[in-house]
């Protein structure tokens, strides 16, 4: 029974899910916009947003704890540098998830993934 468990399994286990989500994060952070599965969006948009949330804290704990997240540490910088003014008055969403066209091959739900 999955009763109450709150946690998207994605078909994985868990160390292949986070690493997913790991990488999923950092290319989100990267290009600022990906194209995935809608099951993974929703399972990426908590990820994310609690990185850009530490970025916008830029203590050193705040720092180190992204680094062990996103696999860039240059890019890890980057967010930290530009996270204040561009999120400095938002509480919160940073992410958006929009729904697209199923995909040709198995008609799976689409979405693009976007930082606001």
């Amino acid at each position: 029974m999955r009763h109450r468990c709150r946690v998207p399994q994605l078909n994985k286990p868990a160390d292949q899910r986070r690493a997913m989500l790991r990488s999923l994060t950092t290319e989100l952070i990267r290009h600022g916009k990906i194209t995935t599965t809608l099951a993974r969006a929703k399972a990426l948009r908590p990820e994310a947003d609690r990185m850009i949330t530490l970025a916008k804290d830029g203590s050193l704990a705040a720092r180190r704890q992204a680094m062990g997240f996103i696999y860039d540490k240059q890019l890890v910088h980057a967010l930290f540098e530009a996270a204040q003014e561009r999120y400095g008055s938002r509480k919160g969403g940073y992410t958006r998830v929009v729904r697209t066209v199923p995909r040709q091959g198995d008609n799976s739900e689409m979405a693009i993934v976007e930082l606001v």
